[in-house]
Parts: structure tokens; sequence; C-alpha cells
């Protein structure tokens, strides 16, 4: 058995193995491969305890080929075998021999040798750091090892096949080129070399453009160089090629188009006339002064628009514009340029040059203009008389005419138009006129200047009229009036004089005399013109002085009448009474009035008020006033027993307690509660009472409120006695109370129910065919108006077993006869 790491190889068909180490199964002996070549393998193996000598025998794999040996000492652990064949499968096989010549154990590996070694047809440098190599396919040859050696230095590169390049050279340099074929056993030997030189480097070109129609080309000398070839045509591939052979550093290009991307190309040769590398290099003309120079003036922003032509290869532009006192400029990447803070009243000198990547064209042609006059100076403004405005100013260089423009504070603008220096205007009260001059000529406005303003005296309110009246105060309201920004009122009477100052345009005039005629003025007023004391006056009454409430009367529980005093001229007066039931008044021109059907159990704030046709005036100071509770709805009077009534009625309004009154010609009962119901003892039955109630208010005021009578109930009868029949029957006797009184008698017992009634004169009433053997409870009662009968009437138990009926505490049992 043997072990290898192998490798797989496939050749004319058969797959073939490399093993680099085969190691003895039985005996641990091994062998390896660590070299091969086209036509050797070396070899590699391990000491054999006991070995003399060692064999080696390479075998070629599926091929006609003999089979080689060698032999080697016991000191030996390498060996080669040498004039294999290339590109062929072995196996070597390696023994281990004994001094008497017997194996002791042995090893093999199968192992590929390299392809045959190539040969260079041609090598040959086209760029300054390369060389490219030609041969013949070798076969069984996987990839190419190229190597070009400079003295002690090398660069090996890998080539799949030919032809093949290797790069990373230096210029004008000799190398000595091999090549080795490489496959998956190993590399051939190098091939004989071949001495092969690389071209010239190129020249490295600086380029310039030092007008719109030239381009200068230089460069330094480069290593082997005996002269140079420089070209150059546009970029865009327009016009003819120029070419020059030189051997100095620089060229001169002239004649060539401004602004234009040109390509200039340039390589230098050796003393075999072989070129070198190119070298590429891009330049630019400088562009062509700019033409059509044009100027558009913006007078109201002192600035100048300029613009040209479009200059071929422009990217840029300079535009400057000079006068005795300033420089200006402005820089752009369009043909056309804003130059601003232009100086009013002078005379610029225009300048234009485009610039590109290789510098600055010529100045175009200057170009002279002018700017605007300036704004006029030393104006004045006059009012001559009311209604006129004068306005004047100095003379302006430049200026060809000017324009005055004078705007109100409303809007509206008026102008002049004049070769003089002097303007008149008509003007109103109260406005602010906002006054500006202009110069003008051919470049058209000037600048603005002072804007000045002249304020007329305010106008005078003539529409005031109050709109509050009290009996001491006085509310003024008008409409604002141009001009104005503060007001004065007066309001003047015989004796007395008020002054109120305010923005708004309304004032209030306090502390007047109520029921008293003023001259009131109001006056307009501005910090710049002063008051306007022409301002005319309205005559105003104050409202009349307030009543005073002296009296309060209740002529009735719902008529009121008031009195109360007063000094004013035609007034009218109104009282009103204000409480949580409502409001009631009453009208009178005379000193007193009366107030009707004012609500019960009410709570009311009386108070006068006096009209005229000047106002109302304040209210009277309140009196208070209560009226009587009202009397309770929904009484109700139920009799609880012989001698107690329950008396129950609804809440009156305004009721605090409540007394109520049962009354009779014998007797009286009553009671006093904070509730809506009571109950009266005492009372005698038959008997007819009056019924009334009194409702009492939290201040003591009291309403007597009467109802309808009631009557008790009949009393209940007496010496009630029971007498035994003989048809299994009983007679229940009574004694009657006076008059004529129905009564019903009742029996209850466990086998029945018993009623008799008898008629208003007798006092007795049989019931007949009563079961015997029971116990009966015996009740006699009279009969109330309305049918019904009293609950509250004694009741009897009755036994048959006695001759008659006894009133006793326990039952008795009804007999059988």
């Amino acid at each position: 058995m043997i072990a290898a790491r192998c490798s797989h190889f496939i050749l004319s068909g058969f797959i073939l193995i490399s093993c680099k180490m085969v190691i003895s199964a039985n005996t641990g002996f091994s062998v390896s491969v660590y070299d091969v070549t086209s036509r050797s393998i070396y070899l590699r193996w391990l000491k054999f305890p006991g070995a003399f000598s060692y064999r080696v025998v390479a075998t070629p794999v599926n091929t006609m080929g003999h089979s080689l040996s060698a032999h080697f000492s016991d000191f030996s652990f390498v060996g080669a075998l040498a004039s294999l064949a290339p590109n062929t499968v072995y196996t070597v096989k390696v023994d281990a021999v004994d001094k008497n010549g017997i194996m002791l154990a042995e090893a093999q590996t199968m192992q590929l040798t390299a392809p045959e070694i190539p040969i260079i047809e041609q090598a040959y440098s086209k760029l300054s750091n390369s060389i490219t190599v030609e041969w013949t396919a070798v076969a069984g040859a996987s990839s190419y090892l190229l190597t070009a050696q400079d003295g002690d230095s090398f660069i090996e590169t890998s080539i799949p096949d030919s032809p093949g390049t290797v790069t990373g050279l230096k210029a004008a340099t000799a190398y000595k080129i091999s090549i080795r074929s490489i496959n998956s056993g190993g590399r051939s030997q190098p091939s004989p070399t071949k001495k092969t030189k690389t071209v010239l480097a190129a020249p490295i070109l600086i380029a310039s453009s030092p007008s719109f129609d030239s381009i200068v080309v230089s460069w330094r000398a480069v290593y082997m160089a005996v002269g140079f070839f420089v070209s150059i045509m546009r970029a865009d591939g327009l016009g003819s090629m120029l070419k020059e052979n030189t051997t100095n550093t620089s060229l001169v290009f002239s004649r060539l188009d401004p602004g234009t991307l040109y390509t200039i190309k340039a390589h230098a040769w050796d003393a075999s006339g072989i070129p070198g590398d190119d070298f590429t290099y891009n330049q630019r003309t400088r562009p062509h002064a700019p033409a059509d120079i044009q100027v558009a003036f913006d007078s109201g922003a002192l600035q100048a628009v300029i613009s040209c032509m479009p200059a071929e290869g422009a990217l840029s532009y300079v535009m400057a514009a000079h006068s005795g006192t300033s420089d200006l400029n402005c820089s752009t990447t369009s043909s056309s340029c804003t130059i601003p803070f232009l100086e009013c009243g002078s005379e610029y000198s225009l300048s234009v040059i485009a610039s590109n990547e290789a510098g600055s064209s010529i100045p175009a042609e200057a170009v002279t203009f002018k700017t605007v006059p300036c704004a006029p100076e030393r104006i004045t403004i006059e009012e001559v008389q009311p209604g006129n405005l004068s306005v004047s100013w100095s003379n302006v260089d430049l200026s060809d005419y000017y324009v005055v423009f004078v705007k109100s504070d409303d809007g509206l603008e008026v102008h002049c138009n004049t070769s003089q220096s002097q303007c008149h205007f008509q003007s109103d009260c109260g406005f602010t006129y906002f006054i500006s001059v202009f110069a003008y000529n051919r470049a058209g406005q000037s600048p603005l200047g002072d804007i000045f303003n002249h304020t007329t005296a305010p106008c005078c309110p003539s529409d005031f009229n109050p709109v509050f009246v009290t009996s001491d105060t006085v509310q003024i309201v008008w409409s604002p009036v141009r001009g104005a920004e503060m007001y004065e009122t007066k309001a003047v009477d015989r004796s007395n004089k008020l002054l109120c100052n305010d923005t708004a345009t309304i004032c209030t005039l306090s502390a007047l005399q109520c029921n008293t005629h003023y001259n009131i003025t109001v006056y307009s007023f501005s910090e710049i013109r002063g008051s306007n004391t022409s301002c005319a006056s309205k005559q105003v009454t104050t409202a009349p002085c307030s009543p005073e409430v002296i009296s309060v009367s209740k002529d009735t529980l719902s008529v009121i009448s008031v009195h109360w005093l007063a000094n004013n001229d035609k007034a009218v007066y109104i009282v009103t009474a204000k409480g949580e039931a409502g409001i009631w008044d009453c009208t009178s021109a005379e000193h007193s009035c009366t107030l009707h059907n004012l609500p019960c159990g009410s709570l009311f704030s009386i108070s006068a008020v006096a009209s005229t046709e000047a106002g109302h005036s304040l209210p009277s100071y309140s009196i208070p006033l209560e009226t009587a509770p009202c009397c309770p709805g929904d009484l109700t009077v139920t009799q609880v027993t012989q001698s107690i009534t329950n008396i129950s009625w609804s809440i009156g309004t305004g009721a605090k307690t409540y007394i109520a009154t049962l009354e009779s010609r014998k007797a009286q009962a009553s009671c006093h509660t904070l509730q809506n119901r009571c109950l009266l003892g005492c009372i005698t039955c038959g008997t007819n009472y009056t019924v009334s109630v009194k409702a009492i208010s939290e201040t003591g005021l009291i309403s007597d409120c009467i109802y309808r009578g009631f009557s008790s109930s009949a009393c209940c009868p007496s010496g009630v006695k029971l007498y035994r029949l003989d048809n299994n029957g009983v007679r229940i006797y009574w004694r009657t109370s006076e008059g004529s009184i129905n009564y019903i008698t009742d029996l209850y017992g466990s086998k029945g129910n018993f009623t008799c009634t008898p008629s208003v004169t007798l006092s007795y009433c049989d019931v007949t065919e009563i079961p015997c053997g029971d116990v009966y409870t015996v009740v006699v009662s009279p009969v109330t108006d309305k049918g019904s009968k009293l609950t509250f009437c004694p009741k009897k138990i009755y036994s048959g077993n006695e001759a008659e009926v006894l009133a006793l505490p326990s039952q008795l049992r009804k007999g059988c006869v």
C-alpha cells in the first residue's frame, strides 16, 4: 500500500497522477520530488536503516521510451535523473538495497516533466516601458514565463500564449529577454536570451497661449534623443494639421484660431531614427477681444448692464468702468454683466476683456457713457397763503429738466414738469404732503434725494354730537378729521369751564351740572401746526337730575304708591319695581305714581328715573319692598279620630311659617308650624268649623287666608247592647246623639260577615240567620254625608250564651238555641 499527496494530469486521453511523496505502507520508506525541468527530475528520500545503496528507476507511462536508472550510495539522500523526455509522465521508483544487493524497502511516485524549452522568434519595443516577445508554441505548455534582465535586476511576467509583453521597464534601456514553458509538472529551462532595447520616453510638453492666434510649446530634453517631432491641430478635427521637426526644446505655432482648443502631440527619436513614446497635450488659444459692446443704464439703481457679442472660447469676461473719481468692474461667465454703484453726474469709459484658461484677451475698443444727473439740493417749501404751496431748488449739472412730485398722505399724487427751478401746488387742511424733486437727462432719472414733508393746519371737527348724557356726564363723539393728532373739548356754562384733551375722537365731560345748558367746542391739534382755533361750537343740555324717592306706601296687597322729589324742567319720571318675579313700572310727570298688580310673596327694588329730551337721569337710590306672602292652596282637612283632625296645604310663595285655625261657636283649635301640615286636637264631633291659615313671611308680613267650612263627623253611638232573637238572630241597640244620623252595623266572624242599616228614626238593627258556634265583633258607625262610614268607632265582642250583649275584653262564643 502506498499513500501519497497527488496531482491529476490529463495527457493523451489518460488521467495521470503526480505524487509529491510516496511512503511504503510496510516500511515507512518515502520519496518526494523537489524540482522538475524539461529533461530532469530531482528527488529526495529518507535514510533507511541497513541500506547500503539506493537505486532509482524512471519508467515512462503510456509511451514507448526506455527506462532510465541511477545508483546512489547510502550517504546520498537526494538524486537526479537526467536525459528524460519533456512533457512526459514517469513512474519513479527508489529501492533501498543492502550490501548483498537485497532490496530492503521501496517507494515510488509519478511525475510529469516540464515542457520543451521554447525558442524566441522576435522581441521588440513599441513603448518605452515594455517589450513584446513572439515565440513558437510548445506542446503541453499551459503558460509561459517572460523574463527581462537588466544587469542584476530582472522583471518576470506570466503569459498564457504568444505573443506576450513584459512591462514596468526603463526607457531607452537594453534588456536580455528569455522565456520558459510551464505545465503542472514544473517549468522548463530558460530559452536562449535575445537582447532588445526599449524605445525613448515621450517628451513632457508645457504649452501656453501668449496671444489669441498663437501657442508656445516647450519640453525638457529626453535621454538618448537626437530630435523631436511636434504636431498641432484643432481638437474638433476641423482645419489642417501643422507639423514640425526640431532638435530644439520649444516651438511657436502662429496664425491659429482664437479661443480654440488644440491637440498637440510630440515624440522623440534616437540615433537610429526609431521614434519613442507619444505625448499629447491640449491647449486653448486666448479669446479675441470682445466686439459690439452695448450699455443699458438703470437710473433707479445707478447701475449699468454691459453686454457684448460672445467671444469664441471665452469662459469669463471682466467689464470695467473708469471715471475721474472711481474705478468699478464686474466679472461674469456670460456675455453680460451689471456694474453697480455708479456715481450720478459722471462720464465713464468702459473696457471689456474676455478670458479663458489660456489667459485674457486684449481690451475691446473703449466705449464712453454718461450717468443720470444727481438729485437736486437746497429744496425749500413755503406756504405763501393757506391752500398754496411753493417748491424751489438749486440747479443740477447734466440735467435737462426737472419733475416735482407732491404726494398727499391719502395717496393722491400730482407733479410738475419744468425746466425752471420752482413749482406751485394747491393744498388742503389736515394733509401732510411728501415732496420730492428729480432731475432728468437722456440717461434717465436722477437718484432719489431727500423727501420733504409739509403739514397743513388740521381741519375742525363739525359732526360732533352727544351720544350719551347723564345728570353729570356728557359723552361727545365725532368723526376723525384730517391732520388732527389730538383734540381739545371745551364745555362752558354761565360760570364754569371744563376741558378734555385726548387723541381719541371721543370725550367724556364729567362733573357737569345736571339739567344745565353748555356750549361745547371741539378743537383739533397737531404738534407740527398747533391748534386750529377757528372751530365752531354747539349747545348741549345735560340730562335731568336724579329724583329722590321719599316714600313707598301700600294701598292694598297688590297696589303700591311711590312718591319722590325732583327739580327738573319738563321731565317725565319712570318708577320701576324690579325683582325675581319680573319688572313693573309706572310713569308720571308729577311727583308720584302707583304700581298695580304686584305679585304676593316677592321682593322688589323700587327706583325712579327722570327723562327729558336731553336724556335720562341716573336712577334714584333704590328702596326695598316686600309684598305679603301668598295664601297656600290645596287645603285638605282630614279627621283622624273623633277628636283629632289633620290639616295640610301647599306651600305659599314668600311664607316662612303658618298658623292653621279651626273655629266654631263652641271652641277653637290652632297650631303654629314651619311645615305645610299640622294636627289639631280637642275637636268636637258633629260640629261645623271655620278653617283659616295665616301665611307669615320671614320679616313678619302676614296674609290672612280663609277657606271653606269644615264639619266634624257625627259622634260614635254609646250604650251598644245585643239581644238574642228566636230565629237565630241578634238585635243591636245603641243610644244616638242629637240630630238625624244614619248608622251602619257590622258583625265580623269566622263563618261570615253581616251588615244592617236601619232607618234614621231607629236606634237598633236586627241581624238574622247567624251561624251558631262562633264569636262576633260588632261595630256601630255613623255614616257621613258622602256615604262613607267612620273607621274609628269602638268594637264590641258578642257570644250567644248570654242573655244580653256585654262589653267584655274577651271574645264570647254564640251558642245554638
